[in-house]
Formats: structure tokens, sequence, C-alpha cells
């Protein structure tokens, strides 16, 4: 897990290192997000079986405001895909929940 977790951090630096203003991007209600990472929730990491896994992430908006920010990844030959993105929770308040259904973790509505 902890290699996982370098790897996420390397791709929200890297990520962040290619756009003029060294802040990772990704879009939200039609808007841009323009994001610091704050921290990896190492404690929160899961493994998804089948090389598929999940992270939350705690990052900072330009005006303050808190996103909790839920990573899909899927790792093979030693290389890490994101393969999704979503706002979890905003200023700690969730958009959605998780719930496990047949053990597999499912989004559902608040």
């Amino acid at each position: 897990m902890s290699s996982v977790s370098g790897g996420l951090k390397e791709f929200i630096s890297g990520y962040a290192a290619k756009s003029a203003d060294e802040k990772f991007h990704m879009p939200f209600q039609r808007k841009d997000l323009a994001l610091d990472l704050v921290r990896v929730h190492d404690d929160r990491f899961s493994s998804l079986g089948g090389n598929k896994y999940f992270a939350c992430v705690d990052m900072k908006g330009k005006d303050g405001t808190m996103y909790d920010i839920d990573f899909l990844m899927a790792v093979q030959a030693d290389k890490l895909t994101v393969t999704e993105t979503a706002v979890h929770k905003i200023n700690g308040k969730p958009l959605y929940n998780w719930k496990q259904e047949k053990g597999v973790w499912k989004k559902v509505k608040v």
C-alpha cells in the first residue's frame, strides 16, 4: 500500500508541476478546481481487488475551501493509473457516501 500511496503522491505532484500555476486541476460542477495537496489519507487506502485501489485525499482550493477527493486507481506492471477522481466532501460535508454490497464498495446518496 505504501508504494501505491507514493505513486499517487507522485501522480498529483507531477500533474500539478505541468500546470502553469502548479496546482492540481479537476473539473467540478462546470468549474475548474485548482487545488493544492494537503495530505493523502494513508489510513483509508483500500485494495478493491484485481490490482484496483481507492484513496482519499485532502486538497485545498485557492479560496481556502477544503475538498476531500476520492481517487480510484489501477496498478499494472508497477505503473499506477488514476481511473477516476470525484469530489467526495466540501469543507467536511459529504456529497455521497460509500456502502459495501456483496463485497463491493458502491457510492450511495447522502
